[in-house]
């Protein structure tokens, strides 16, 4: 009887010191995942630090901490490369900016010399040739802007209103295509907290992009959970053009003014603001999707 008593209190210690081992590693563990949870929220330069002296909880804590420095110098030597990229373009396109400006101040003093008919159209093909280019650097610099941006300033805003105003700044470029915009609206504003010059660059680039690919019309619905969807009939698009008109520099070939650059400004500013966008071409249509959850 002596000897049962005997194992059953040694059973009942281990078991005791095993669910203690068992609380130990549990609340390290919790507090590993809690600060892994803070790094990756706030992209801090924390390390891991447990208040058990467990050899197995230090010895992961310590590993953990080495991949954690070595993915923070990878950020930092990636941040710093980005950083220098994005100064590049942003000199690089404004001394384009710069020489292309000047290159058309000369064609316009040329221009005003007699010429023979034969020189007067090489003029004006390179006349056009410089116009197209001034474009594109134009969208470039607008774009190195954008993505180097400081952090946004949050209010909140009218969705209803802002898409309002951007219709208005098109209205007489689709009098003059002849593109009578179909618009559905809330009778409440929907309000979110957004920035208000990178909503207004989204809305007014999405627009700009229909305006080249429609066909002659053009849909803008907005829905009170903060939906917004551009719609166009578009026959020179398909699925597989339609999937790339994010990507930066894409074109479609039968679009001679696009730079590629608009809708890829517009998927960068959405989701800095905690948006989502998405095309889908469906039925012949062109349709953007934009949504800022509450």
């Amino acid at each position: 009887m002596k000897l049962l008593i005997s194992i059953i209190c040694l059973l009942s210690a281990a078991l005791l010191l095993s669910v203690r081992k068992i609380l130990v590693l549990k609340k390290g563990l919790n507090e590993i995942m809690n600060t892994l949870e803070e790094i990756t929220r706030n992209d801090t330069n924390l390390l891991l630090t447990v208040s058990s002296r467990d050899p197995w909880l230090l010895r992961l804590a310590r590993q953990l901490n080495l991949q954690l420095e070595r993915v923070g110098e990878a950020r930092r030597n990636y941040q710093h490369g980005d950083l220098e990229l994005k100064e590049a373009v942003t000199n690089i396109s404004h001394d384009l900016r710069t020489t292309l400006t000047a290159v058309s101040g000369y064609l316009e003093l040329l221009e005003k010399e007699s010429h023979s008919p034969k020189t007067l159209r090489y003029l004006e093909i390179i006349h056009t040739r410089v116009t197209d280019m001034k474009a594109l650097t134009e969208e470039l610099f607008r774009y190195s802007i954008a993505i180097s941006a400081p952090e946004t300033v949050r209010n909140p805003i009218s969705l209803n209103r802002t898409l309002e105003e951007s219709l208005l700044s098109f209205h007489a470029v689709m009098s003059q295509k002849g593109i009578r915009p179909n618009v559905s609206f809330p009778s409440s504003p929907v309000i979110r907290r957004l920035d208000q010059a990178s909503l207004s660059r989204i809305f007014n680039n999405i627009m700009s992009n229909a305006l080249k690919y429609s066909d002659g019309d053009f849909e803008v619905t907005l829905t009170p959970d903060g939906t917004i969807t551009f719609s166009n009939t578009a026959g020179n698009l398909n699925p597989v053009l339609t999937a790339k008109l994010f990507d930066r520099f894409y074109t479609v070939t039968t679009t001679r003014d696009s730079t590629g650059l608009g809708l890829s400004i517009a998927k960068h500013l959405t989701q800095r603001l905690g948006g989502n966008i998405a095309a889908e071409y469906r039925h012949g249509k062109l349709m953007i999707t934009i949504n800022f959850p509450e």
